[in-house]
């Protein structure tokens, strides 16, 4: 027997203790233990039952990820839970931690279920592609009913033991020992003459409409997949035999394993795990950090002093003026109230936050003890400058000081100081204490102890954390500069803004990128043409002022109640403004350009090429140090479709020799914006792939 699986006998139970650590993964030596446990108990003289229970952090979290992409090893997942269900002896599941995955599915097997009252359980499989393969969409619909199970089935989300016991998932809630609730539940169970209690053998729920259902739970996924099909398995274990509804199931499952999704949802679990990982940062300690400042208290500043509250750390927030201070702590207060309402904070802590922790200063020198200041104040290299001197001036030996700037030098910025190895650039995403990403910017003179402060800090705040290099916009600005620039181009030549958002919409963006810009703010990307205008543009490239008479007139987006749309009816309403076009038109003719017409699918050839060849300049350059950076600055700060792994995963998918030649092709007509990454051109050459650079690294 497995020496994952402990065999022990407590009067007439059998208990199959589970020791996988450090969260029990239902690796093959785990199956193996469990069918030889199951075997031994009813081989086993007087055992009338068997206690399934885990060690450790968890009941089972799932499957073992090392067995991702590897050929599956006997037994397979569902033939041991079918297995357990089929048991003569009463199996009982003593559930704590997380049950999730085949982990929900082996306690779906057991007879019985009781859980600590801490333990939660979920199906998260749609997040790697999948669904359920192991029986859970046929057995959990059974006890749940179908629209509780899709639900739980098609978010992945985690569902607390208090819900699961009301949707009927857990029999009873005990708090105590898992071991311990589990003997104590199963000697009740046999006491009282319980029967066995297969779900397979339980009647099916009750049917909905499916074409509907399916095609709801489609357009929820903006084109993802595999919750939709979820429904169909569903469909299947009320409309078959629970036998054959298992045939369709494994179909289905088997059917997602070979989809360009599943490759981009497992890429994008692995690589965020990795993205923080970084080999120059093995063994270096970061900085203790307790007390930090955060200067100016606008949308931006106020949400990174949330995220840094919500985290524990003492905050003390500079703004201008006590006027302009109130209006930074009110910012706060209500993005607290959001934070209350999602349970995320007590009452208490909610109270405490505004009253103790965070504090309001106007005078630079309240910073003085701070080990970690962030600086949001306008994106003008000047007033980050004299921010840094005064920051210089007043901060402790050994503090560090970081720039939240979306695009200017961190090395210029870092010059003015004494102390540039204390200097380096948080960037992080509005609003702050939502959003996943921070890119950790990293300077020419930026310490290691320094950057490895700057993940840590990530890591406290729950970011997931990208090193950049210095660079204009970094990873996730310059890319953003070019595809943007990308369909500016395509508005020239034909498209419209709106044709553009819903090609990039069906792609699986959430919002296309005239959309993004009217919710970010038109006056953003105003600043940056002007900084770019007066810096001096190459005489080759492509301008167009329409956006600019936009901005000129007021309209500044969805802040403003207009920009490339109208929010008159509020911002799920939006309807195109009439005035966008004919200033595009005049523009176009001023231009002496003579407009064509684009399909959906060039608009996002085009547009995903220019991506995919900036990045690889990005990656080329050292600016990102792996492929897999820049999918993950796309993924979590962009609104790149989570199922296409991020746009150079997109790229190995689709075949980059292609690409190229449409790259080359376009450089025809547009030599200077259609310049092939040499990175990309040497991938080509030699048949490699982006992928095989992030195994490399």
């Amino acid at each position: 027997m497995s020496d994952k699986i402990a065999y022990s006998r407590h009067g007439d139970i059998a208990v199959l203790t589970v020791r996988n650590p450090p969260v029990n993964a239902l690796s093959q030596a785990v199956r193996q233990g469990l069918w030889d446990g199951m075997d031994r108990a009813e081989a086993d003289d007087g055992a009338r039952a068997v206690l399934i229970v885990g060690e450790g952090r968890a009941f089972f979290a799932g499957a073992d990820i090392t067995e991702f992409g590897k050929p599956p090893l006997q037994p397979h997942l569902p033939d041991l839970i079918n297995r357990i269900e089929a048991s003569p002896l009463l199996v009982v599941a003593s559930m704590h931690g997380v049950s999730l995955g085949g982990g929900l599915e082996v306690a779906l097997g057991c007879h019985y279920r009781i859980a600590v009252p801490s333990a939660r359980v979920g199906l998260p499989e749609v997040h790697l592609g999948l669904l359920p393969g192991a029986g859970g969409t046929q057995r959990l619909p059974r006890l749940t009913g179908v629209e509780a199970g899709l639900e739980v089935m098609t978010t992945g989300r985690h569902v607390g033991a208090k819900e699961a016991h009301a949707l009927g998932i857990i029999d009873v809630l005990q708090d105590g020992d898992p071991a311990e609730n589990g003997i104590a539940y199963t000697e009740k169970l046999l006491s009282d003459g319980a029967p066995r209690r297969a779900v397979s053998e339980m009647p099916p729920p009750t049917p909905i409409d499916w074409d509907a259902a399916f095609e709801a739970t489609l357009k929820r996924g903006r084109g993802q997949i595999s919750p939709a099909w979820c429904v169909r398995a569903v469909q299947a274990s009320v409309e078959k035999p629970f036998a054959e509804g298992l045939k369709a199931e494994r179909q289905i499952f088997y059917d997602l394993m070979q989809t360009d999704q599943r490759q981009g949802m497992i890429h994008a679990f692995f690589s965020e795990r990795a993205v923080s990982n970084l080999p120059e940062l093995k063994g270096v300690e970061p900085r203790p950090v307790q007390q930090i400042g955060v200067i100016g208290g606008g949308t931006m500043g106020a949400g990174i002093a949330t995220a840094a509250l919500l985290a524990g750390l003492r905050v003390t927030l500079l703004e201008m003026s006590a006027k302009a201070g109130e209006a930074a702590r009110n910012r706060i207060a209500g993005n607290l109230v959001g934070a209350l309402k999602r349970g995320k904070i007590s009452q208490k802590g909610h109270d405490t936050i505004l009253n103790d922790t965070l504090s309001i200063a106007t005078d630079y020198d309240r910073l003085s003890d701070a080990d970690l200041v962030i600086e949001a104040v306008f994106e003008d290299m000047a007033v980050k400058k004299t921010v840094f001197a005064a920051l210089d001036r007043v901060c402790k030996p050994g503090c560090i000081l970081a720039s939240n700037t979306s695009y200017l030098d961190i090395n210029e910025i870092a010059a003015t100081t004494s102390r540039p190895a204390d200097v380096l650039g948080l960037h992080f995403f509005s609003p702050a204490h939502v959003m996943k990403l921070l890119e950790v910017v990293v300077a020419d003179a930026t310490a290691p102890d320094v950057a490895a402060t700057g993940f840590a800090l990530g890591k406290m705040l729950g970011k997931i954390s990208v090193r950049a290099g210095v660079c204009d916009g970094f990873i996730g600005n310059r890319i953003l500069s070019t595809y943007r620039t990308c369909a500016d181009h395509m508005i020239l030549d034909g498209a419209s803004p709106y044709e553009i958002d819903k090609a990039l919409e069906d792609f699986g963006f959430a919002m296309g990128p005239f959309a993004v810009a009217d919710l970010a703010g038109l006056d953003i990307g105003w600043a940056v043409r002007k900084r770019k205008r007066a810096e001096g543009l190459d005489p080759r490239a492509r301008d167009a002022a329409y956006a600019d008479k936009l901005c000129e007139d007021g309209h500044f987006g969805q802040k403003t109640g207009k920009g490339y749309y109208d929010y008159a009816a509020g911002p799920k309403a939006r309807v195109p403004n009439p005035d966008v076009m004919p200033l595009i038109e005049a523009e176009r003719a001023a231009q002496g350009l003579t407009p064509r017409e684009f399909s959906h699918d060039e608009i996002v050839r085009r547009y995903m090429a220019s991506m995919v060849n900036e990045a690889a300049k990005v990656v080329g350059e050292g600016i990102a140090r792996r492929p897999l950076d820049v999918d993950m600055t796309l993924l979590f700060g962009y609104g790149f479709p989570r199922y296409r792994g991020g746009p150079l995963k997109w790229a190995d998918i689709v075949g980059l020799d292609g690409l190229l030649a449409d790259i080359k092709r376009y450089a025809e007509d547009d030599p200077y914006f259609w310049q092939p990454a040499p990175l990309l051109e040497q991938l080509v050459a030699e048949g490699r792939t982006f992928d095989d650079l992030n195994k490399e690294s």
